[in-house]
């Protein structure tokens, strides 16, 4: 049991982590270069990207040493996912790095790991997780697409919708059906797959739909028992999306009462009004509260602990609530130019919209969750 006694409290390696990659995104992913970057065609910086594993190491971070990466926890990946939310990263980082690389750490095949895990581990390979078809549902009752065999080889059949960064995806992992049930495989060869990017939100986080006509795969693990690991590592992924998601409203609280403080009306600034104290008062306790729920759904990840799939679910739901009530607050504290598309409260607004629905939105979770603990 993850109790209180355990803490949150960061260590020292980790707030140097924090250090170190707060300053490399506010060096190479400032607001100019975000808004760059999500206009150009692949909606990521290959040379950040390429200098996040080369110089940071961040894509391999929590993968096992004999994989390719650096052997640390969830914990840390958890500062890392924190501060690409606080900058608003665009690019494949979650849906590579955190949803795609937790599938195959969850996988149970030993074998799939070492061949895939390097390259994501090492930044060479995008990879990412193909589940949710037409109906948009993260579950396994909504996965239709079918796989069967062909010889001694397997081939897809079917559609994937709003697959993250599924335009630029070097590994597409996909779940679907087979005689024997839900199954994971796995998809290199892109050339032999339909794709086409979708128009979204949230422009700093691309999605695609993929379609699959007898496409080659290969199976990971075993035919019809690949949902209990698919679960955990969504779980996982909801953890991390939390508190990327805190990040998010944290950098959203601080654009609000820095306007706050300079912006007068009636010679004081707006900050000095009861009205605007007390907003910016409740959403910070908001954030607190939120950030105290996610870590404890991180730590849990990292620890391996049987509170996951609640801690997961509920940090989901309150996290996802939390972030659009204070970027929508933001957008409103800032007034008129709030609205405008010169400030970036709107990006956070659309970013906060799009990881509401990411993984299931907060009614799918609190239903999760209230299935999990037994209610």
């Amino acid at each position: 049991m993850i109790g209180a006694a355990d803490g949150f409290a960061l260590t020292e390696e980790q707030r140097e982590l924090r250090r170190s990659v707060r300053a490399f995104l506010e060096l190479k992913s400032p607001e100019g270069e975000v808004r760059r970057v999500m206009e150009s065609t692949d909606g990521y910086h290959p040379g950040v990207w390429r200098q996040m594993a080369d110089q940071l190491g961040l894509q391999g971070l929590a993968v096992p040493e004999e994989f390719g990466g650096s052997g640390f926890s969830y914990a840390e990946l958890g500062v890392v996912i924190e501060e690409t939310g606080r900058a608003l990263l665009p690019g494949p980082f979650f849906g590579s790095v955190v949803l795609a690389g937790s599938i195959l750490m969850c996988c149970g095949d030993d074998t799939a790991k070492s061949r895939y895990l390097p390259g994501v581990a090492s930044g060479a390979t995008i990879a990412t997780l193909a589940l949710t078809e037409q109906s948009g549902r993260w579950d396994a009752d909504g996965i239709q697409a079918e796989a069967r065999r062909k010889g001694s080889a397997w081939i897809l059949s079917g559609t994937k919708t709003f697959v993250l960064d599924g335009h630029i995806a070097d590994l597409v992992l996909v779940a679907a059906r087979t005689e024997e049930g839900m199954s994971l495989f796995a998809v290199e060869e892109t050339d032999r797959l339909t794709r086409r990017e979708l128009s979204t939100l949230d422009p700093t986080r691309r999605q695609a739909r993929i379609d699959f006509s007898d496409t080659p795969a290969e199976l990971i693990g075993f035919a019809g028992q690949a949902w209990p690991a698919l679960s955990h590592a969504l779980d996982i992924a909801a953890a991390g999306l939390a508190i990327e998601q805190v990040g998010g409203a944290q950098r959203c609280l601080e654009l609000a009462v820095e306007y706050a403080k300079t912006r007068r009306q009636f010679g004081k600034p707006i900050g000095s009004f009861q009205a605007i104290r007390h907003k910016c008062a409740d959403l910070m306790l908001d954030i607190e509260c939120a950030r105290g729920v996610a870590q404890f759904a991180v730590q849990a990840a990292a620890t391996g602990a049987a509170e996951l799939p609640a801690a997961a679910s509920l940090a989901k739901a309150y996290c996802s609530d939390t972030y659009a009530r204070v970027a929508a607050a933001n957008i409103q504290i800032h007034g008129g130019i709030g609205f405008t598309w010169e400030h970036p409260a709107h990006m956070y607004f659309k970013r906060a919209k799009s990881s509401g629905h990411l993984l299931g939105d907060a009614t799918y979770h609190r239903r999760l969750l209230a299935d999990r603990v037994g209610l």
